[in-house]
């Protein structure tokens, strides 16, 4: 899994690098002291949301793609046989609102959620305040197995708070207080209402690439689910950029990935995957 994963950096790395005539401008600053770069170049810190918002009327385009247990080995290939993924897209209504839609082939659960800034840090604040709301439909369910089952109860809901700080050039931090609610539930196994605290950071190694780090704690008192960890690495390429990942969670939508994580780091039982996003 090692090699594997140095082999795909060190590919992503020379790709990046081998555009860099193309990228000059990314880079560039705003002179506004009211605005500063942001503390994360992608719309995840790894899987979890991270404090940037798309611009106004800015497009995106988003894959992700979790791929089976890796310590399965050679039998499922090392998990490419057994693959979940995510399409969506993002729409900057304003440059401080944005809305998404995706779908997830796991559970085949359809999300719709609202990003919005309510604090930028500048010189006078030192932190940026994101609010986040997603509306989860769970078009699995079937009544085959829940007789009585209604519209509502496919419906779940998450808010969060992103609270970043851009430190310096290299590193930045994340706290992400959540909080989740089902209207189906299984009370053996997980809560109806369930609360989060994560954290999240990134520590940019070169000019295009970060190596990023993200870990939830939830506070529900059941033992089934994990908690998730994940780690990564950004590549900024021209339009897009792509996240290479390791976690313990393989569902891609946000509140499946973080109240049903089933894989144990210590045991290798984790999962490799990427975020794609193209800016239109």
């Amino acid at each position: 899994m090692t090699k594997t994963f140095f082999f795909l950096s060190m590919l992503a790395s020379s790709l990046a690098f081998a555009q860099e005539d193309l990228l000059k401008d990314i880079d560039t600053i705003k002179t506004n002291t009211e605005i500063s770069q942001p503390a994360f170049k992608a719309l995840q810190v790894v899987t979890g949301q991270s404090t940037k918002l798309t611009a106004k009327n800015e497009w995106y385009i988003v894959v992700a793609h979790r791929f089976g247990d890796v310590s399965k080995g050679f039998k499922d290939f090392f998990g490419l046989d057994d693959a979940s993924t995510k399409l969506g897209v993002i729409y900057g209504v304003t440059d401080g609102l944005s809305l998404s839609l995706s779908r997830e082939t796991n559970m085949k659960t359809f999300e719709g959620g609202a990003k919005y800034k309510l604090v930028k840090q500048n010189e006078n604040f030192p932190l940026d305040i994101v609010g986040y709301n997603v509306l989860a439909v769970n078009t699995d369910l079937s009544k085959d197995n829940y007789p009585g089952l209604q519209f509502g109860d496919r419906l779940s809901y998450l808010t969060q708070a992103l609270i970043s700080r851009r430190f310096n050039d290299k590193f930045s931090l994340q706290f992400t207080p959540s909080y989740v609610h089902k209207n189906l539930y299984e009370p053996n196994i997980e809560d109806k209402d369930q609360f989060l605290a994560g954290l999240g950071g990134r520590y940019k190694i070169s000019k295009r690439i970060s190596i990023n780090a993200e870990y939830f704690v939830n506070f529900d008192h059941h033992s089934f689910y994990k908690n998730p960890l994940s780690l990564g690495m950004d590549i900024e390429t021209g339009g897009h950029v792509f996240q290479l990942l390791f976690t313990n969670s393989q569902l891609n939508s946000d509140i499946g990935y973080l109240t049903n994580a089933t894989g144990d780091w210590g045991k290798g039982h984790i999962f490799f995957g990427f975020n794609l996003y193209r800016v239109f």
